[in-house]
């Protein structure tokens, strides 16, 4: 960590302090840093390199250069891209506050007021994603970061699957960065061609454990998660949490349908 530490200063000198490690995750090391030339803290997350060289440099900065020219309120920001020490790194917004995982961690059950606004926040960034062409396919609790007071979605596109033919390409990853339980049964299944109805599904499941029901899949295999997202309905917020109104239950039950005809069509039409 310490040389890329090092390769990270020496190639963005000039235009970047780099400060520290913030922490590394499945897929990239994320830094905490200084735009020199704004004068604002960012975060530089950078792939690991053997993800680089598995996924190539050009696919990942080609995605990167569509999620940067996404701007909302609710998406956080990309501000610049590009190639260092063998691999690639983006640089966002640093965001002080908290993930809603991180919330969740320590509440366990949020407000159900709360609970309402932030879907609605997250449906809003992925509605004005999906009119614009983009998809998520990776909407989690880890990728929603809480900055001055409003739910900001992370990271849109940037998950990894595997086509048919085996091609690497920049999309949803569920079982393989161990978050199976925000995995559509589409995705479950095997399917590859999904749209904007997979990041519905996901909502609904961050719905489901905003109102604390995250513990009806905790302990078990991601197979047997996804088994469970393919043949066992959902039971209803309220059946649990009887201070949850009928058109939420009915809302979140309706994201969480298994065939994506049967959900809700666009993220803000419930």
């Amino acid at each position: 960590m310490d040389d890329l530490l090092d390769a990270l200063r020496a190639a963005l000198a000039g235009r970047y302090d780099v400060d520290r490690p913030l922490g590394t995750g499945g897929m990239a090391t994320v830094y905490l840093a200084r735009d020199i030339r704004h004068n604002r803290q960012v975060a530089i997350k950078v792939l690991l390199p053997d993800l680089a060289a598995l996924i190539g440099a050009d696919r990942f900065l080609k995605e990167i250069e569509t999620t940067a020219n996404l701007h909302h309120p609710h998406i956080l920001p990309l501000f610049d891209s590009g190639r260092v020490a063998g691999t690639v790194f983006y640089v966002m917004l640093y965001v002080e506050g908290e993930s809603l995982r991180a919330r969740l961690e320590r509440e366990v059950q949020l407000p159900v007021a709360d609970t309402l606004r932030i879907a609605g926040e997250i449906a809003s960034a992925i509605d004005y994603a999906h009119r614009q062409g983009v998809i998520h396919r990776d909407v989690k609790p880890d990728n929603v970061l809480f900055h001055d007071g409003r739910a900001m979605v992370a990271d849109f596109g940037l998950a990894l699957d595997r086509t048919e033919s085996g091609e690497v390409r920049l999309t949803r990853a569920g079982v393989s960065l161990g978050t199976p339980e925000y995995v559509s049964p589409e995705q479950a299944a095997g399917d590859h061609d999904v749209d904007g109805r997979t990041d519905i599904y996901a909502l609904g499941v961050c719905t489901y454990d905003a109102d604390g029901q995250a513990a009806l899949l905790r302990g078990l295999t991601a197979r047997a998660v996804l088994n469970r997202i393919m043949s066992d309905p959902p039971v209803p917020v309220s059946a649990e949490r009887k201070s949850v109104p009928p058109h939420v239950d009915e809302a979140v039950l309706c994201a969480l349908e298994k065939l994506p005809a049967d959900r809700w069509q666009t993220a803000t039409s419930s």
